[in-house]
């Protein structure tokens, strides 16, 4: 599985880089910190398997995905790949990481 730094993710976003960034945390935690990034599309992991389908366009495109430190995230891009999605990516350090060293306004939990 391949992974993302944070810059990485930052730069691409600001570049306008054609990309999904897939959150699987739970609602409450996007609620309370998120990357701000249009096209995020909240998915929590436990309930990924049965939601796949609504990722059907991006089966070809890259995917990044985030939770809070990358452990959740690690799953859903193992899962991802099984379901042949080609460019998957995992968010290292999670959304915590992007706290510490891009949006310091974000909490870190």
């Amino acid at each position: 599985m391949e992974e993302i730094t944070v810059q990485q993710l930052k730069q691409k976003i600001d570049d306008g880089d054609a990309l999904l960034v897939l959150d699987v945390r739970e609602p409450f935690e996007k609620y309370q910190s998120d990357i701000g990034y249009e096209q995020t599309v909240l998915i929590p992991v436990d309930s990924l398997q049965d939601r796949v389908g609504e990722l059907e366009e991006y089966k070809d495109k890259e995917v990044v995905c985030l939770c809070r430190s990358g452990s959740r995230s690690a799953r859903a891009c193992r899962f991802l790949e099984q379901q042949g999605f080609t460019d998957v990516k995992n968010l290292k350090g999670g959304i915590n990481q992007w706290a510490r060293d891009i949006d310091s306004r974000l909490p870190i939990y």
